[in-house]
């Protein structure tokens, strides 16, 4: 079985998602070509010109925010603007910058106390890459003819006749089987660990990969860098998955999927809650604090647009993330308040002109990122429910002498509520709300809130 001594580091950061060609501009001269006004709408085909540059000039941005950890769109050589149809893993797309220019990015990202993690597209790759082509060119007598799933020969792209992902002809799907595929995919992974010192995997719809594949992935990964962080994309049931021979935590899909019924769509109360957030706790055990989670991603919604707009309800789902037990990861954008529904909606271009952020969620953003890094109960402490009842849910985050009280309300006002803390013997008689003003008291052994705004949230910590 696994342990996660060597993973503290991902314990501790806070994750920030980038899609790389809408992040930022920093390198005009490697755009593609017909690459479109930064802004304009995003379509499956359209191209904006984010590179490495533009993350690079924007890291300063990213400390301050309270980042520690990039998990970037594939970088690999591919046609499309996402770049999951990989024509060359062993080659950087042009269009975001050089090799040369990756490694000085990851050694300034370090520099400022930032991991780099990387998207391995393992399953499937694009029809411009170079086993596929020849195989179109030779069929059955080419060499790499087991590499793939055919079915006839020649090859047919509508339909495809081809194995492919998600039935889409331009991604055929690899055959992980094959021993020469297994070499050539480990092999890309120890390049770009070795050569550029990167921290770690995000594995694109691993259940569609052999999972021996996976473990040899992982033995080979651990050996380069022990504390590399490995994590699945993973949009249901994880136990196949933590098992201590493939990822070391997932996206944690099922968690938001939760957080949404309760503080966004009212279609759960509290109770609810804390019995479906208790049951993934006993799904995760010990790699619950490794966890990925997040709001949303390149494949989902935006967070505010979830919401309808209403910011109340995004900072409570946002307060939720970040002191719940796991890592919180920002979908670049969701801190300044950017919308946008599905894919390709969700892949807007950043905005860089402040005028337009939405400033109660960039300082929502910074002061929990801020009270992560300060209080190490929200980071490695237990967890404990104190309060549930309706809709108002109140937990306990503790390790040593160092405690954070949380108390969430999505519905209605609530007046007089009296949190019992006795039994955990907790040690501060006064309170303070890092979220705004007031001290909080305890009588009796009961936390007093005498008024609890309507969908609104306390952060607690001893008043000094």
């Amino acid at each position: 079985m696994m342990t996660y001594t060597d993973l503290d580091w991902v314990r501790n950061a806070v994750f920030y998602q980038i899609f790389v060609d809408r992040f930022a501009n920093g390198d005009s001269t490697n755009d593609p070509p017909g690459v479109v006004p930064w802004g304009s709408a995003p379509t499956r085909d359209n191209f904006f010109g984010g590179d490495l540059q533009g993350i690079l000039d924007h890291l300063p941005y990213l400390v301050n925010l309270g980042v520690t950890a990039l998990y970037l769109s594939p970088i690999f050589q591919a046609c499309s603007n996402h770049k999951y149809d990989t024509s060359d893993f062993m080659v950087l797309d042009p269009s975001f910058g050089s090799i040369q220019l990756f490694r000085s990015f990851v050694e300034e990202a370090h520099s400022r106390g930032i991991r780099i993690v990387l998207d391995a597209v393992f399953n499937h790759i694009g029809d411009s890459f170079w086993a596929f082509k020849d195989v179109r060119r030779n069929g059955a007598s080419s060499k790499y003819a087991s590499w793939f799933f055919v079915d006839q020969y020649p090859l047919n792209q509508d339909p495809p006749n081809y194995q492919t992902c998600g039935g889409v002809w331009y991604m055929p799907k690899l055959n992980t089987n094959n021993p020469e595929v297994q070499k050539h995919l480990l092999d890309t992974a120890t390049y770009w660990m070795e050569t550029c010192d990167i921290d770690g995997w995000r594995l694109d719809v691993p259940w569609k990969v052999s999972i021996d594949f996976w473990k040899l992935f992982r033995e080979r990964i651990k050996r380069i860098k022990p504390d590399a962080y490995i994590v699945g994309e993973i949009w249901g049931d994880s136990r196949p998955w933590l098992q201590g021979d493939t990822c070391d935590g997932v996206m944690n899909y099922s968690l938001r999927n939760s957080i949404f019924d309760y503080f966004v769509f009212d279609t759960k109360d509290a109770e609810d809650f804390n019995y479906e957030i208790n049951l993934l706790r006993q799904v995760h055990g010990p790699a619950g604090s490794v966890q990925l989670n997040l709001l949303g991603s390149h494949d989902t919604p935006r967070l505010l647009t979830i919401c309808k707009d209403d910011i109340s309800r995004a900072i409570l789902s946002i307060v939720f993330l970040f002191t719940y037990i796991g890592a919180p990861m920002i979908y670049y954008g969701d801190e300044i308040g950017m919308t946008g529904d599905n894919d390709p909606d969700c892949r807007r271009c950043m905005i860089w002109d402040e005028a337009k952020w939405e400033n109660r969620l960039v300082d929502i953003y910074r002061i929990l990122s801020r009270a992560r890094h300060e209080h190490s109960a929200l980071r490695r402490g237990d967890f404990f429910p104190l309060f549930i009842f309706n809709g108002v849910y109140a937990y306990l985050r503790r390790i040593d002498d160092d405690e954070v009280i949380v108390v969430l309300n999505p519905r209605d006002v609530r007046h007089n509520i009296r949190i019992p803390l006795g039994e955990l013997n907790i040690k501060g008689n006064l309170w303070n709300n890092l979220l705004g003003e007031g001290i909080f008291r305890v009588v009796d052994a009961h936390l007093q809130i005498d008024i609890l705004p309507a969908k609104g949230a306390l952060l607690l910590v001893p008043h000094n």
